[in-house]
């Protein structure tokens, strides 16, 4: 290894970001970190849920990403915080064409805030990922689905804290640029 090798990489473990992918189950966590990663190591088809975690990573703008994308099911649920040591940002999915299961992604929220309301949004920036947008046809029915989520998250983080809400679909690909960019941008580096 070269002498240059070794300095692009200690710069880019210099500028490393550990991302939770968390909600609930069938929200589209991994099929966001399906379109998050490189086209070549895209699945085309098949994306299973997951049970437990998968971590993937990528480097996007000379930063190295970890995501990791851990299950929403109920049963898995309670052990969530034991992913959050050294995690710098935290991507919360929400299915937002399913209003059924709206009051059970907040109420999560707010348990998974609660436990430790000093580290999410303090030392763990958060992004709010409403996905599956694609399956919202009335664009203004979408934009009072977000007025309605941004609403809620106002009474669970403190004002001090600086919320991204993103509107993506992991299917179509539509908002995950920004997805991508808003991650980034969430972890300040020098540069």
């Amino acid at each position: 290894m070269g002498l240059l090798s070794i300095i692009r990489k200690q710069k880019l473990k210099d500028r490393e970001i550990r991302c939770l992918i968390l909600g609930l189950d069938n929200s589209g966590k991994s099929t966001i970190v399906n379109k998050l990663l490189p086209e070549d190591e895209q699945k085309v088809n098949g994306i299973m849920p997951t049970v437990g975690f998968q971590i993937h990573s990528l480097v996007t703008r000379d930063v190295m990403v970890s995501l990791w994308d851990i299950g929403g099911q109920r049963t898995l649920r309670q052990f969530w915080d034991n992913y959050f040591d050294k995690t710098q940002v935290m991507i919360w999915c929400i299915d937002v064409s399913l209003l059924m299961r709206f009051g059970e992604t907040i109420r999560e929220l707010r348990e998974l805030i609660n436990r430790d309301e000093n580290r999410i949004g303090y030392q763990c920036a958060v992004i709010i990922a409403l996905n599956k947008t694609d399956l919202v046809e009335d664009k203004s029915e979408l934009c009072r689905r977000q007025k309605l989520v941004e609403l809620e998250l106002k009474s669970l983080f403190k004002p001090d804290i600086r919320i991204a809400v993103v509107q993506c679909s992991g299917i179509t690909g539509e908002g995950i640029e920004d997805l991508r960019d808003r991650l980034v941008e969430s972890c300040h580096f020098p540069q």
